[in-house]
């Protein structure tokens, strides 16, 4: 089981502060994906390259492997001035 967390702009999207997914051994980019065919409104908040991750509190690219037991973190870039 691998825990989902959404931040900012993509949590008000889905709607969603987490859900837990049963995957193992897929890349972010891929879970990224596979969340992605729950409905429009996911694939519009989830869209590649517009998101950064994290995985177990520390930022990683989205080729990183995931398995079993991780906390993933997806995320809209923050800017500021």
């Amino acid at each position: 089981m691998i825990k989902v967390l959404f931040f900012a702009q993509t949590r008000e999207q889905i709607g969603e502060e987490g859900i837990n997914v049963d995957a193992d051994n897929l890349t972010a980019d891929a879970l990224r994906d596979q969340l992605c065919q729950q409905g429009e409104q996911w694939a519009q908040a989830l869209q590649s390259g517009k998101l950064l991750v994290a995985v177990n509190q520390d930022m990683v690219p989205m080729e990183t492997l995931v398995k079993s037991g991780d906390e993933v973190a997806f995320f809209p870039p923050v800017t500021g001035g």
